[in-house]
Order: C-alpha cells, then structure tokens, then sequence
C-alpha cells in the first residue's frame, strides 16, 4: 500500500482522505482549521510534519495557499515521491510550482466537477512528472483520471477554458429561470433551455460561432432591451447586460469588414 499525505482536509481533502483510508492506503493529514480528521487519518501537526516519508502527497487547500504549503512540503520529500497540487491556481503559477527545488515529481490536478456531488469518482484531468503515479493511485478507486500532455499547468489550462463554458453557462441559466419565475413563465423557461442543451452539440457550437458575429448589432440592442426587461420585474442582469456589452464589442468589430 501508498503511504499518502492529504493536505487541507475540508470537504474534498477529507473525501480522499477517506477514500484512500478505505482502500487500505496509510493516510496522514493536515489541516490548521479542520475541525474532524476521517476516520483512519493520521493528523500530524505540521504540513511538513505530514509529508515527511510520503509516497504521494495530495494538496487539497485553496489556492492562495498553494505556494506557501509546496514552499514547506517540498524540500522534505523524498526521492520518487510525488506532489500533487489540487488547488485552482493558475496555469502559470503551477508552471512556477513545478519548477521549485525539490526530488519530487510534480503533478498539477484539474478537478472537472463538484466533488460534493461525485466525492472521489469525480473526473480529474493531470499534468506534469508525476501525472502517472496520480491516475495509478486513483484510478482504482474508480476515478476517471485523463492524463494531458505537457508540463505542470497543462491541466489547469483545460480546467479553466471549461470554467468558461460551465461556469458562464451555469450564471446564464441562473439569471433565465430566475427571470422566468419572476414572470410567471418559468417552466417555459426551463423548457427552452433544456431543449438547447438536447441535440447536436457540435451544431449548436457552429451556430453560435457564425452567428453570433453575423447578427451583433440586432443582438446587442435585443439584449439591451432584455436587461431593461428584467430590470422591470425586479431581477439582476448581469449575465444579460454582459451578453449585450459583449455583442456591442463584435458588432463594432466587423463593421469594417461589411463596408
């Protein structure tokens, strides 16, 4: 069996933690505010205290803390052993990370859903060194492990192009059945998106690439008025007067090219 380190044992570190603890994994943890340590985890008192013979250590903390914990954990791990940095930082700060001093194989972790929903099975996404000694631990445990080429950041970049997308569109959804349910209309609502969310995927996508430049100027000025609307049954816009601002911006773009 690994000998595992998780450190930051709130929702998602204590989900691996246990996960692994259940797998027959020896675990130690560590976090400085977690109230409950998983059964089974061995809570150390340091972070460097907790990485210290590690075979694998798993970073679960938010991300401003990401450089201060690899700046602690790193210098006592061993040769062979991985880093794996969980946190949301930034492609070109897990790029700074892997690049630190250390005898360990740095892997950066993309997390491609909510772990509250999926716990431990939720699909990751791994880049860098380490990557493989990741997916090795995890994928017995029934996690969908995708290893992406390239060095420490690699991941990240994917996990934050899909941000745009799952992000955007969970705020749009949001701000439409809210509207909807202000008007009275929101089952409708509701229908109208899950239709555009059925079918053709890689259709739609084309739709809204050709024309959504073509037709800016007329789409700009419908969501302006769409933002007023909503302004009127007492429901924040944000994601509406952003669409409008951002069709603007393409509108006075290919004015030129329709001269």
């Amino acid at each position: 069996m690994t000998a595992c380190t998780v450190i930051g044992l709130g929702e998602a570190g204590a989900t691996y933690a246990a996960a692994l603890t259940a797998a027959g994994h020896t675990v130690t943890g560590f976090d400085p505010v977690a109230p409950t340590t998983p059964a089974g985890v061995i809570r150390a008192t340091t972070a460097a205290e907790a990485c210290t013979g590690a075979d694998i250590v798993l970073v679960m903390t938010g991300a401003a803390a990401a450089r201060a914990v690899a700046q602690e954990c790193l210098p006592v791990l061993d040769a062979g052993s991985v880093y794996a940095d969980f946190t949301s930082s930034s492609p070109g700060v897990m790029q700074e990370l892997g690049q630190l001093p250390s005898k360990a194989c740095f892997a950066d972790v993309a997390i491609l859903g909510p772990v509250s929903a999926l716990g431990e099975k939720t699909p990751l996404m791994v880049s860098g060194p380490g990557a493989q000694a990741v997916a090795d631990l995890l994928v017995p445990l029934g996690v969908q492990v995708e290893i992406a080429d390239g060095e420490p950041g690699a991941a990240m970049a994917h996990k934050l192009l899909r941000s745009v997308l799952m992000k955007g569109l969970a705020s749009v959804v949001v701000e439409a059945v809210t509207a909807g349910r202000a008007a009275g209309l929101e089952d409708w609502i509701r229908g109208q998106i899950a239709g555009q969310l059925a079918g053709d995927g890689q259709a739609v996508i084309d739709r809204f690439l050709t024309g959504t430049a073509k037709h800016a100027v007329r789409r700009s000025k419908e969501m302006q008025d769409t933002a007023s609307y909503l302004s009127d049954l007492g429901v924040p816009a944000e994601m509406t007067t952003a669409s409008a601002t951002a069709l603007a911006r393409m509108a006075q773009a290919t004015e030129p090219a329709l001269r």
